[in-house]
C-alpha cells in the first residue's frame, strides 16, 4: 500500500474509533470520513462494507493491546507490568462499548474475531502472568485464559454505571491475583 493510502486507512480507524465510541457503530459515514479529512469515496474504496470498517477497529485495538505487553515489560517489574497491562485490558474493553452489539450480532463478518484475539492477547498475557507468577507476585494457578474471560464478564456494561465501575471490579480481581505476602 502506498504511504498516503497508509496514512488514509490509519486516519480512517481512528476517526472511526472515536465516532463509534460516540455515536455508535451505525453513525454516518460522512462523519467518520469528516474526522479523518478524507472524501467518503475514500472510506468506502478502503472499507467498503461497514463491517469491515468495524473489524479494523477492533484488530487495531487487538493488535496495540497486544504490543503493550512486551513494552510494559521492558519497562516495569513483572507484577507492575501486569497490573498496568490488564488495565489497559479493561480500557480497551470498556471503551468498546458500542461495539459489542455489532460484534455478537451473529454478522458472519465477524466470526474470526474471537480467533483473532485470543491468538494476539493470549501469549502476551501469559508471558506477563507467567513471569509475574514466576517471581511469587501473582497466584499460579490462573490461566491467561481465565483472565481474559473474567475480566470480560466484569466489563460487561452495568445499567446505571460507567466504565468506572467496571474498572473497580477488575482492580479487586487484581488484587485476588495477588500473592500473600
Amino acid at each position: 500500500m502506498r504511504a498516503d493510502a497508509q496514512r488514509n486507512v490509519d486516519a480512517l480507524i481512528e476517526a472511526a474509533r472515536t465516532v463509534f465510541d460516540t455515536s455508535g457503530v451505525d453513525a454516518p459515514a460522512k462523519e467518520i470520513a469528516d474526522l479523518a479529512s478524507v472524501g467518503v469515496g475514500t472510506l468506502y474504496r478502503h472499507f467498503p462494507l461497514r463491517s469491515d470498517l468495524v473489524k479494523a477497529v477492533v484488530a487495531d485495538g487487538i493488535e496495540a493491546c497486544a504490543a503493550a505487553g512486551p513494552r510494559l515489560s521492558a519497562v516495569h517489574e513483572p507484577s507492575e507490568a501486569l497490573v498496568e497491562w490488564l488495565r489497559r485490558y479493561t480500557e480497551f474493553l470498556g471503551t468498546r462499548r458500542g461495539l459489542a452489539p455489532a460484534l455478537h450480532s451473529g454478522d458472519p463478518a465477524y466470526a474470526a474475531l474471537p480467533g483473532y484475539f485470543l491468538e494476539k492477547v493470549g501469549p502476551a498475557l501469559t508471558s506477563l502472568l507467567d513471569t509475574a507468577a514466576a517471581g511469587g507476585a501473582v497466584r499460579d494457578d490462573v490461566s491467561a485464559h481465565d483472565l481474559l474471560y473474567a475480566i470480560a464478564n466484569l466489563c460487561m456494561p452495568v445499567p446505571g454505571e460507567g466504565p468506572e465501575y467496571n474498572q473497580r471490579m477488575v482492580a479487586l480481581l487484581i488484587d485476588g491475583l495477588r500473592t500473600p505476602h
